[in-house]
């Protein structure tokens, strides 16, 4: 089983990835996506219902408006008809009145039939409503033979027959020429006409029959106006108009003519059915206009009194509207804006609700899944603890009991035995530790140390590592770094040697010919491309149209060994380019204490294939499945170097031609120590600079801390005029803080302090450790203990009769731990379990240093650590308690170091180490430097009197 790999679940088993409460919450979100639909549903029948009400309303709005119309046009309508009739009936009392003048004071009368028909032709324009007049006298029944002589015939009823006797006749004397065929016709004859002509002479107003059919086949009805003898006035009796009445003065007049005129008159966009009754009697309304049958849809009407001026006739006027209402538009799109916004805003408010459901559900299920990817994430680290401690222990008795064999006296063939097993072992250490880097890296729990290395040294010792593979190859390896990079950085020196020894092993291991060149150049200075891309040849790849043509040529190249190498830019034209950047009197760059360093490792391998150049970053991925069998390898260290790449703010690309090589080139930021430097010729330009009136890029960005001048650079009264100078500098404000000045001189120190006002005095011949020494002392910088370590700095020496007490369950790592303190000189006790380690460290006790096992059975190493410093916390506060009673005494407080011995080389099982009170930890199997810093601070005595 590889790492990463995990045990499948049984076939009954629940899904990995099933979140525990779904089952319990499914009913509970089933019920509220039938709630949110409901509510949805209720929403649209409200906004459904508001649509009606609001359709409903405007609607009606709409057909009041229609009736407000529809009664104007009504009103006005009846207004119109009531005042033509007036004019006509007008017309009748003035031809009245002319009968009356003419006939009766005229004497002999003037007025004919002859002039009567004449005159009513020629006015009729005057009465176009009229289709006739004719006056009738009054004759009563005693003068009736007398008339009927002088008129020459007889009086005749309505239906042309001789009159019966009565009372008093009214026979037509005049007539308009269109109804001449009345003259004669007694207009008393008929029993309704009768009481018309009474009601006409007693009130001395107009009387209007009721509806007939005229000789046009238009419904009319008749006006009678009485004619009297003489004027009467307005309140005469009745016995008076009665005996002033001469006769009668009738018309016809055509109803139908008369309203359809009107209605063409007022004839407009909408068009109106209108319908005049005459209402006398309420139970029986006669039609005078319109038509009796019903429209086909019902309609809104308006009833209009007439007043045609009889009092006993009742009329009245009934409109409506010929077509059928139409709903306005605005009483459609106006709801149904409102419903769709409505709607539209309760789908939103759905929607959003949903998403909020949704989003609250992905929310616990993304909780639920993060709990279970934490716990998963904890299962891998224990799992990365599991398998590196149980691989980690049986390796540390490997290369223990290797170590110690290889100390005895072995033969040549049993050493080189031993040798070789002890690579193998290192090897297997060093892959695991690759694989638990990748872990760290993927948790983000991979950090950088920030401490001075020797750029130069580390290169020293990979090209060292590798230096017999190439002789055995024959392959030439170089390296070369820039002048211009510093000795001393700031980083992280085992990640850097991590990097550089990838790179160098991939180069070495691809490489049978030629050579593998590592350059290393500041980032301002190198003109090689980080983002470096393959070249685009016009032929294809070294002139050669596909890959497999793309071979290595017997030409000679100007590179390192003559071979072709993959990137052109790495031309010995470039590199002597680089050379005299380094030559001239170029400036390190800016003042930043940053400094990016351009590495590239150049190779003429077998090179990449094009189709897996994307991959050559990714884990565990090789060109093909032959890479591993033919050079060996995980595919894991390019990854690692591309994430630590990363991790020092840098990039790493590649620039690879199958067949010809390889050059990887990546790009790390560090830090200088932080000493700069600037070379003067004399102490004026040195003050000019500090002044800033000459200055060059490095002081005038950053001021310097101290002056060095040469003691032969120092003339007479310099002492004095440097001060006054620097003093006028500071007061200026040029140099806030005056910088140190220190001089360098061949004689005695303090003779020289005397005479020169000086910070400090070195003395010639200069050595290294004499200018750090003062530049510490001139700067306030104290020295650390470490670097003053001498006899103290040796293993043995901080081990040399130390009691240590070691405590695992396997008998070999004990035996290994032994060995290995022995051999320093420690006295060393081994037990086997945490309950044994606990009675060896009953205070009081003897030991100096204990080294503890993590993983044991019944009491693992944290449990131990814990109860221990239980144990001395107890005893510490009543030491301090009987330090309170008793003044004289000075007890020491009791802690035992404690080291974690663990195989488990993962974060967690550091910060648990730091939990439970451990002092630190040693990594199975420890090697003499990694021990040596692990007990420094506890066993040396320096470090302890501090």
């Amino acid at each position: 089983m590889g790492v990463g790999a995990v045990e499948a679940p049984a076939a009954d088993a629940p899904p990995v990835w099933k979140i525990d409460d779904d089952d319990g919450r499914r009913p509970w979100r089933l019920a509220e996506v039938r709630l949110s639909r409901l509510a949805l549903l209720l929403w649209v029948l409200l906004s459904a219902v508001a649509w009606t009400v609001l359709h409903w309303r405007l609607r009606h709005a709409a057909l009041r408006k229609e009736e407000e119309g529809l009664v104007s046009m009504c009103e006005e309508r009846a207004r119109m008809l009531q005042d033509q009739f007036a004019v006509s009936v007008n017309h009748v009392h003035a031809l009245a009145i002319l009968v009356a003048t003419f006939h009766y004071e005229k004497h002999p009368p003037a007025l004919d039939q002859d002039t009567f028909a004449d005159y009513t032709a020629r006015t009729s324009f005057e009465r176009p409503l009229l289709s006739g007049v004719a006056y009738a006298q009054r004759v009563v029944h005693a003068d009736r033979e007398s008339f009927e002589r002088q008129q020459g015939w007889i009086i005749k009823t309505m239906k042309h027959e001789p009159s019966p006797v009565q009372d008093e006749y009214a026979p037509v004397i005049y007539s308009q020429e269109t109804i001449s065929y009345i003259e004669g016709l007694d207009m008393m004859s008929g029993e309704e006409d009768r009481e018309n002509i009474l009601r006409s002479r007693t009130t001395g107003k107009a009387v209007l029959t009721r509806p007939f059919r005229l000789m046009s086949n238009h419904l009319g009805v008749v006006l009678t106006f009485p004619v009297y003898l003489s004027d009467l006035p307005p309140d005469a009796k009745v016995e008076d108009r009665v005996a002033a009445t001469a006769g009668y003065l009738g018309g016809a007049f055509d109803v139908e003519s008369l309203v359809e005129n009107l209605l063409r008159q007022l004839a407009g966009l909408v068009e109106l059915v209108v319908n005049v009754y005459d209402v006398t009697n309420q139970s029986n309304p006669l039609l005078m206009y319109g038509s009796e049958v019903p429209l086909g849809h019902p309609s809104p009407s308006h009833i209009c009194m007439l007043d045609f001026g009889d009092p006993f006739r009742k009329h009245h006027m009934i409109c409506r509207y010929k077509n059928k209402p139409h709903v306005p538009w605005s009483a459609i799109s106006t709801p149904s804006g409102v419903f769709t916004i409505s709607v539209l805003v309760g789908y939103i408010v759905y929607a959003a609700w949903i998403r909020y459901d949704t989003v609250k559900e992905d929310y616990r299920n993304m909780e639920a899944l993060k709990k279970r990817a934490e716990a998963a994430d904890v299962a891998k680290s224990q799992f990365l603890a599991t398998v590196s401690h149980e691989i980690r222990t049986p390796m540390n008795g490997v290369l223990g009991m290797l170590d110690m064999l290889l100390d005895t006296d072995l033969k040549s063939t049993q050493r080189d035995y031993a040798q070789t097993a002890q690579v193998c072992g290192k090897a297997l250490i060093s892959l695991i530790n690759e694989v638990l880097d990748r872990a760290k890296i993927e948790a983000g729990k991979l950090g950088l140390e920030l401490v001075p290395f020797d750029l130069r040294s580390i290169l020293d010792d990979v090209i060292s590592l590798f230096s017999s593979t190439s002789r055995e190859k024959g392959i030439e390896l170089a390296v070369y770094v820039s002048e211009r990079v510093p000795e001393i950085l700031l980083g992280d020196p085992g990640r850097f040697r991590q990097i550089i020894t990838n790179l160098v092993g991939n180069s070495i291991k691809f490489t049978e010919r030629g050579h593998i060149f590592v350059q290393v150049h500041l980032a301002d200075h190198s003109n090689l491309a980080t983002e470096a891309k393959l070249e685009p040849l016009a032929n294809g790849m070294n002139g050669h149209k596909d890959e497999t043509a793309a071979v290595s040529t017997n030409f000679s190249y100007n590179t390192l060994s003559g071979s072709e190498a993959a990137d052109s830019r790495n031309s010995w034209e470039n590199f002597k380019l680089l050379l005299s950047y380094e030559t001239n009197d170029m400036q390190y760059g800016s003042g930043s204490d940053k400094v990016t360093l351009v590495v590239s490792v150049e190779d003429t391998g077998i090179g990449i294939p094009l189709d897996a150049q994307g991959r050559v970053f990714t884990p565990f991925m090789q060109a093909d499945s032959s890479t591993s069998r033919n050079y060996g390898g995980t595919g894991i260290g390019l990854s690692i170097s591309k994430c630590l790449v990363e991790l020092m703010g840098g990039q790493i690309n590649f620039v690879s031609r199958p067949h010809v090589g390889s050059t990887f080139t990546f790009t790390a930021v560090l830090r200088r120590l932080g000493i700069t430097s600037e070379v003067v010729g004399s102490t004026e330009l040195a003050l000019s600079m500090l002044s800033g009136r000459n200055g060059s890029s490095l002081i005038s960005l950053k001021q310097p801390s101290m002056l060095l001048i040469e003691n032969d650079s120092w003339g007479s009264n310099m002492d004095t005029s440097l001060r006054t100078k620097l003093l006028e500098m500071k007061n200026s404000g040029c140099t806030p803080v005056s910088p140190k000045v220190i001089l360098l001189a061949a004689s005695e120190s303090d003779k020289l302090t005397a005479n020169y006002t000086v910070d400090s005095v070195i003395t010639k011949p200069l050595k290294a450790s004499t200018l750090a020494t003062c530049l510490f002392q001139a700067l306030g910088i104290k020295q650390s203990r470490t670097e003053k370590l001498e006899d103290s700095g040796s293993l043995r020496g901080l081990l040399l009769g130390k009691n240590i007490l070691v405590v695992d369950d396997n008998k070999v790592n004990l035996r290994v731990a032994a060995g290995s303190l022995k051999k320093y000189g420690a006295k060393v006790e081994c037990v086997e379990s945490g309950k044994e380690a606990l009675a060896l460290l009953q205070v009081p006790h003897k030991f100096d240093l204990c080294l503890m096992d993590i993983q044991m059975p019944e009491m693992d190493g944290f449990e131990v650590t814990r109860q221990i410093r239980a144990m001395e916390a107890k005893l510490n506060e009543q030491s301090e308690v009987n330090d309170a009673l008793e003044t004289d005494s000075t007890a020491a407080k009791w802690h035992l170091p404690v080291l974690a011995m663990t195989a488990d080389v993962i974060q967690a099982t550091y910060e648990e180490c730091t939990r439970c009170g451990m002092d630190g930890y040693v990594s199975k199997p420890f090697e003499e430097k990694q021990l040596f810093k692990a007990v420094q601070k506890f066993l040396d005595p320096s470090n302890q009197h501090d």
